[in-house]
């Protein structure tokens, strides 16, 4: 039966299972008396939803605490074991897969180096596929107590009604990649376990907000800084966050090419990528067959190398237009989202950490406009080089809460596009 407002009891009941399950999530341990004014339900309401959470294994008791002049009252949490999740990193040099349970544990992870064949669309698929199936080996889970695989990826995800999350990765060559329906072909997962899947900026962004630096904030910008850039978007109207590609933003006419294929690019001159080319062409030494990371470890030696050695001029220079570029880039978010925070993640990010920071946010204030430059700060993430694999994870701990709990429908099933049928092909049996 619906009400005048149009929400039925089932949604109010969903509702305040939500609402429950997510107060003892982020603030637990909490008595049933803490959890009314936490979550604006009467008394009787909290204990009628904390019975069927308790009744469906998804909240424990955690001890006790003593009240005033009455019983010691039971604390509550969320129960560790009552779900698991996969989040899966496709990022610049591997494909990491982690298996978490619900307090975001990790239990087992996977990974994948990516070599020669760089991004092609059947490597990629089988190692999720060969990932998954090994962190659930390792724990030892049935994959039918999963609550979801999320899934971060770079490029534009377009949510669609008829094949399901498809990719846009101008930058890696991928064109309309239904990712969830390959996924789906041969998959290790039963059809009640989800694919979720979303741009890894704005997953690494989500991590940050719920469990790290972005803590507290209502308007904040989340950069991923690796071989190419991008950023996540957060504010009140759009608090999940919303990836933009802001590697894509024209800083130079007729500038450098960037790997989408347009000139001028940010992404051309303060992606890590970009970064090594510049090195390499003012000489720079880097051995051929060397990947990005070691590459990028050897030019931060050389700038700033240990034993009282000179530093390398010309590393030093090509980091110091790097930051000026990022800083500029930063700029532009400064002056169009005046977000209260700026945190910078992804592997380079935080491979070039402190030395590289103070430069940036000196760029970023001199470049953008002087009250909202006031007001952000600009810091590193917390959450280490993981924090993308995280992310993917808290997307189907996201859809488990808005559920309420409840575990998702059947998965529709997608078509797969006959040219990706070999895929099914080599699946195991």
């Amino acid at each position: 039966m619906a009400g005048r407002n149009g929400r039925t009891v089932r949604d109010l009941r969903r509702a305040n299972r939500t609402a429950v399950l997510q107060r003892l999530y982020f603030d637990g341990p909490l008595s049933r008396f803490e959890l009314g004014p936490a979550t604006g339900l009467s008394s009787g309401s909290v204990s009628n939803v904390v019975a069927d959470l308790v009744a469906d294994g998804l909240v424990e008791e955690a001890g006790s605490v003593d009240s005033d002049g009455g019983r010691p009252r039971t604390l509550l949490r969320v129960a560790p074991a009552s779900g698991h999740m996969i989040g899966v990193d496709v990022g610049e040099t591997r494909v990491r897969v982690e298996l978490f349970d619900l307090t975001l544990t990790e239990l087992a992870r996977a990974e994948r180096p990516l070599a020669q064949q760089r991004y092609d669309v059947d490597v990629i698929v089988g190692h999720i596929r060969d990932g998954i199936a090994e962190v659930l080996a390792a724990a030892g889970l049935a994959p039918e107590r999963l609550l979801g695989a999320g899934i971060g990826v770079p490029g534009i995800v377009e949510h669609t009604a008829d094949r399901g999350a498809v990719v846009h990765g101008q930058t890696i060559g991928w064109d309309a990649v239904p990712l969830e329906a390959l996924l789906r072909a041969g998959s290790p997962l039963p059809d009640t376990v989800p694919y979720l899947i979303d741009n890894g900026a704005k997953t690494l962004g989500q991590a940050e907000m719920w469990f790290g630096a972005g803590r507290g904030a209502r308007n904040a910008v989340v950069v991923l800084f690796g071989s190419g850039v991008g950023a996540s978007l957060v504010t009140p109207e759009v608090e999940q966050g919303r990836a933009v590609e802001w590697g894509h933003l024209t800083v130079r006419v007729r500038g450098r090419r960037c790997r989408c294929g347009a000139l001028g690019c940010l992404e051309a001159y303060a992606g890590a990528e970009s970064l090594l080319a510049r090195w390499r062409e003012e000489g720079g030494r880097v051995p051929e067959g060397t990947d990005e990371e070691t590459a990028l470890t050897a030019l931060l030696a050389a700038a700033h190398p240990s034993g009282g050695e000179a530093a390398d001029p010309v590393a030093l220079a090509v980091l110091e237009e790097t930051a000026e570029y990022l800083g500029a880039g930063l700029s532009d978010v400064i002056n169009l989202f005046q977000p209260e925070r700026i945190l910078i993640g992804g592997w380079a990010g935080l491979q070039l950490g402190t030395r590289f920071l103070p430069a940036v946010r000196r760029h970023a204030v001199s470049y953008a406009l002087r009250h909202p430059a006031r007001k952000v700060t600009v810091d590193l993430g917390r959450l280490g080089p993981d924090a993308v694999t995280v992310g993917a994870a808290i997307l189907p701990l996201a859809d488990f809460f808005a559920r309420g709990g409840r575990r998702p429908e059947p998965a529709p099933e997608y078509p797969v596009p006959a040219w990706r049928t070999a895929i099914e092909e080599r699946a195991p049996h």
